[in-house]
């Protein structure tokens, strides 16, 4: 690591004010950004503490909607009564995540801003291999390369990498809005559209490098709260599917949630994980199944053609048949169908 200032804030406002310069960073639990500095993915000159902020870390129903602040820990929000009431597919998200002693450290905030687990890109440097994320123009070693946890939505030939957020996924599919504070004031975005593909991020290159540019968060710009819409009636579910049942990223995940009228459904949403650089809605199957009968079979037709769009790699067409079970299996747990 490079010797680096330190200096803690006592409010957000007063982290973006010690944050103008460029290459001052943000820290809070510290465990992803110690990780990029160790790898040599980030060298900033100064770190910004906005872990002892305890105004963001909240969580609580402000009429319909449950609001979470960012510094409220992995833990915190997946044991929280109020999350599991209204937000169940966040609170196992959550509780899915890392292990223990880091998810008491993890901030919400942090997590959903965390880079890929591409193992080209999570390497010490200098790399011995192309990777556009770290050298931009250098190439993508996982495109021909080992690529079997790697996108099937969205990616470009400059990179295939997927973002590994479990509680990413579960905030898409429930509709959640993130709040922003920053140098040029608050603003408010869909959680869904937080983050950017390959394809939308190289749509956006005259604003930032493509290879550099992962999400629409502005520069020294921090995640300051969560807000999820309750609706009565709904239920949600989360399904993570994993190597092992312990420390793991998932190779696919998904989010559901779901509300049933009169044996119909009237409503759902569901978001797929670790098939692409942000979370994917599988908004046509959403549309198809509202009016049927909440069944195996109804829903996972629906979602199979849903996924009909998909572009796999060499090493990872597997990854469409585990999206459509995984996906069917969360909005059946959701609706409570065995």
């Amino acid at each position: 690591m490079n010797n680096f200032d330190y200096a803690r804030a006592t409010t957000l406002q007063d982290a973006i004010q010690r944050s103008q310069d460029g290459s001052t960073q943000y820290i809070a639990g510290g465990t992803e950004l110690l990780n990029w500095m160790r790898l040599g993915i980030s060298e900033p000159a100064r770190l910004v503490d906005i872990g002892f902020v305890s105004d963001h870390r909240e969580i609580k129903r402000e009429g319909n909607e449950l609001v979470i602040g960012a510094l409220a820990t992995l833990n915190e929000v997946g044991e929280n009564a109020l999350v599991n009431q209204h937000a169940g597919a966040l609170a196992q998200a959550c509780l899915k995540a890392a292990s223990a002693q880091i998810r008491n450290r993890a901030t919400l905030g942090g997590n959903v801003l965390q880079k890929t687990r591409c193992a080209y890109f999570r390497s010490e440097a200098p790399l011995p291999w192309g990777c556009n994320k770290r050298v931009p123009g250098s190439g993508c070693a996982a495109l021909e390369g080992l690529n079997e946890r790697h996108a099937i939505f969205g990616w470009t030939d400059a990179c295939v990498a997927v973002h590994p957020s479990d509680p990413l996924v579960a905030l898409a599919c429930l509709d959640a809005t993130v709040q922003l504070m920053g140098p040029q004031g608050p603003r408010t975005l869909e959680v869904r559209s937080l983050h950017l593909t390959q394809e939308e991020a190289r749509a956006e290159r005259s604003r930032a490098p493509e290879a550099q540019r992962e999400s629409r968060l502005r520069p020294q710009e921090l995640i300051a709260a969560y807000r999820i819409p309750i609706a009565d009636g709904e239920r949600s579910a989360y399904i993570k599917v994993r190597e092992r049942d312990s420390y793991e990223y998932a190779l696919i995940s998904a989010a559901a949630s779901l509300q049933i009228k009169d044996g119909k459904v009237a409503r759902t949403r569901i978001a797929l994980g670790s098939v692409a650089q942000r979370p994917w809605r599988l908004l046509a199957a959403e549309q198809a199944l509202i009016g049927s009968t909440p069944d195996k079979q109804a829903v996972l037709a629906a979602i199979r053609t849903a996924l009909g769009d998909a572009k796999p790699l060499e090493h990872n067409r597997y990854k469409i048949t585990m999206a459509a079970n995984a996906a069917t299996r969360a909005v059946l747990t959701a609706g409570g169908v065995a």
